[in-house]
């Protein structure tokens, strides 16, 4: 989709923003930021209604709470030489505001951060969180994908058109900003020791809702290697678009073995009640982006990372075993979760049995 030109040493930025520091990932990049004596000053950036549970990692980052609105004249006033763009939403949250909130987070705060961006006089370097999402997941896609390769459909699940969107404004930016170093991180699902995704609490399940008839070819990335690219992007010159993910692949039969998990057969159009009940069961959120990822899977070809990067992030397989061995045993069946999963494993039997019935006749 992007041209790309190469990368190589820059001096680190003096004054660096990075917003969404009340979630996970920000929180943890903001930290490591500001744990490297090359760079000035670490600002993290939120909204004002935002969580302060991950406070403990940012002792050494200076807080502001910002709305988007807001955020052009913090831009100028600090003198920014780098913005990290990680505030983004996977997965619509009902309890605060829904998709409507999850797309105005998304789209619209990222097209006022750029705005901002746009006139910030000492602005040098942006690096942005994007997905793998952006190439959506259909049954007419293409074996692996490269950074050029189109979308063959636009993704059903929100946050996959929201990536749309913002390399959308990227790709504005750029134009405008031809001085700005603007990076394009294309991230896999993360996964790792730490990471509390959805994808994680997904594999936590003692039984774990699959697509009857499909074993979808999945690849993740370890959170660490997740933060050291970033990491990379601001201390070097990195322009372009890169797809970040951990080199190999797992079918998701094999990934549910080496869980040591149970795969429990659902018919497509009956997912959608499998997702239902992991959310009443506590299991997190999930939408098309997921479903459709588990449906038709998603591989992406990481040669330009490795090339450009020097870098090469941990394999699917060893992501994957890393984020088991800290999981093991941390799952428990209470006597209400396995009458629960004891219901979803009859539903997909019955739902099987009616399909072939259904075939016969």
């Amino acid at each position: 989709m992007f041209g790309m030109t190469p990368g190589g040493p820059s001096g680190a930025p003096g004054v660096v923003v990075v917003t969404g520091v009340s979630r996970y990932l920000g929180a943890h990049v903001a930290a490591r930021l500001a744990a490297d004596p090359r760079i000035g000053r670490v600002i993290g950036v939120d909204p004002p209604e935002s969580g302060g549970e991950l406070t403990g990692l940012l002792d050494r980052v200076e807080r502001v709470r910002a709305d988007a609105g807001s955020i052009g004249g913090l831009l100028a006033d600090l003198d920014v030489d780098a913005v990290v763009h990680l505030a983004l939403v996977s997965a619509p949250d009902p309890q605060h505001g829904g998709r409507a909130a999850m797309k105005e987070q998304n789209v619209i705060g990222t097209m006022q951060l750029l705005a901002a961006a746009q006139h910030a006089p000492r602005l040098n370097k942006l690096v942005v969180r994007s997905s793998t999402a952006a190439y959506g997941a259909s049954f007419r896609d293409p074996a692996v994908f490269t950074e050029e390769t189109e979308p063959r459909e636009v993704p059903r699940g929100g946050f996959g058109r929201d990536i749309l969107d913002i390399e959308g404004y990227v790709r504005g930016f750029r134009r405008r900003r031809p001085d700005v170093t603007a990076t394009v991180l294309r991230f896999a699902p993360f996964l790792g020791s730490t990471a509390d995704t959805t994808l994680t609490r997904y594999f936590a399940q003692p039984l774990i809702p699959t697509v009857f008839g499909r074993d979808p070819r999945l690849q993740f990335l370890h959170f660490e290697d997740a933060l050291e690219v970033l990491h990379q992007s601001i201390v070097m010159a990195h322009p372009g678009t890169y797809n970040v993910a951990g080199p190999g692949v797992l079918a998701l039969s094999q990934a549910i073995r080496r869980a040591g998990r149970v795969g429990v057969p659902v018919l497509e159009p009956g997912l959608s009640g499998a997702a239902a009940l992991a959310r009443a069961l506590g299991f997190g959120r999930y939408g098309l982006d997921q479903v459709d990822l588990f449906v038709h899977g998603r591989v992406v070809d990481t040669t330009r990372l490795e090339r450009e990067f020097g870098f090469t992030p941990r394999s699917t397989a060893t992501a994957f075993d890393d984020f088991i061995r800290a999981h093991r045993g941390g799952v428990v069946l209470t006597r209400e979760r396995l009458a629960a999963a004891e219901r979803l494993v009859l539903d997909g039997v019955r739902q099987v049995r009616s399909a072939a019935a259904r075939e016969r006749s």
